[in-house]
């Protein structure tokens, strides 16, 4: 069966399972306080040459969110975010579980916008200490849907939480495949400016597991690692995250890894479009968003792996993600069934 389920669903790239066979019998401090750590600490912040950051690593994003979050809130301080956000949909409650509201936004293309941030704030106001303060911006990019946010918005995104003073916060989950997208013109250095803190993703791009966390506000980067500790988010073996980002930047293969699945993705969904199949979404990265009759659904299912993501009267929204490892052969093959699939109704 082809496999277009996920982008982690295969292990990691040969890079990392090399220098994990190499150090595997060495003795190494924990914690992260080791020199595979610090090694690929300084290969992030080689991509950030215009600051001082500080990176702290992390096992994936569910718990760096939450880490983050909590390490930035006061008890009574609350997150923005969109309705599609991670935070908002497929974490558990997991920011309300440390104390936080989580204020959800209806998205814009998977997008927050200043205009509703703005409105958002100066509702809460009103009641002032009767409601949550609304403290930090949450973003994804890429988004939950495939797309992208451009250097015009993340700019009008700074301005807004400037003028609030707001924290802002992205989740790069598969900050590689925004970075490496059609619509991008912006680097890591520039994040860095925009964003009080972001982490870069290596679960879906590449890596065993692992998120590198960059906080670039110096009021935030005091006593993170005491929050890491509470949170169960500090590793004993913290040095197996360091070899992630090693062999993930040493020789730029987390560009390449994004490159490849979106590459592949808009192979995937070109064929979609020129077959007139409707798309829930055009997305700018590696997830695409079909949708199907339940006639096409059963075919195809019979044959792919993938995710159904939305139901809508007789129509199927579904699926597919390439990867860093998604194979040539089993895209055309993907196409070929979208093309025989075509004209079930």
């Amino acid at each position: 069966m082809l496999f277009f389920r996920n982008d982690y669903g295969q292990g990691c790239i040969e890079e990392i399972l090399s220098l994990l066979k190499e150090i595997n019998y060495e003795n190494i401090t924990g914690y992260g306080l080791d020199p595979y750590c610090n090694k690929a600490k300084q290969l992030i912040k080689n991509q950030i040459p215009d600051l001082d950051v500080d990176v702290h690593f992390l096992a994936g994003g569910t718990i760096a969110n939450q880490t983050i979050i909590k390490h930035i809130l006061k008890p009574y301080e609350a997150v923005i975010a969109c309705d599609t956000g991670h935070v908002s949909t497929h974490e558990t409650g997991s920011i309300e579980a440390t104390g936080h509201k989580v204020i959800t936004l209806e998205n814009n293309n998977g997008k927050l916008i200043p205009e509703m941030i703005k409105q958002c704030f100066d509702a809460h106001m009103l009641s002032y200490e009767h409601m949550v303060y609304p403290k930090l911006v949450y973003i994804s990019n890429a988004t939950e849907f495939g797309t992208v946010y451009t250097k015009e918005e993340l700019m009008k995104l700074r301005d807004v939480c400037d003028e609030l003073g707001l924290y802002l916060m992205m989740d790069g989950a598969r900050l590689g495949q925004a970075l490496m997208s059609s619509v991008c013109d912006y680097t890591i250095n520039d994040i860095a400016k925009w964003c009080d803190v972001f982490y870069i993703g290596g679960t879906k791009n590449g890596a065993l597991f692992g998120e590198a966390c960059v906080i670039t506000n110096p009021n935030l980067k005091s006593h993170f690692r005491f929050n890491l500790k509470q949170n169960g988010a500090m590793l004993a073996k913290g040095w197996l995250l360091g070899v992630q980002f090693i062999g993930l930047f040493e020789n730029e293969h987390y560009f390449k890894c994004a490159k490849h699945a979106n590459d592949c993705s808009k192979m995937i969904q070109d064929e979609l479009i020129r077959l007139k199949y409707p798309l829930y979404m055009k997305s700018d990265t590696n997830q695409i968003f079909p949708v199907v009759t339940k006639e096409q659904f059963n075919y195809l299912s019979s044959e792919v792996d993938f995710e159904i993501w939305d139901k809508r009267n007789d129509m199927i929204v579904i699926r597919f993600v390439t990867s860093w490892c998604t194979k040539q052969e089993d895209v055309e093959s993907l196409i070929q069934l979208l093309q025989k699939a075509v004209d079930l109704k």
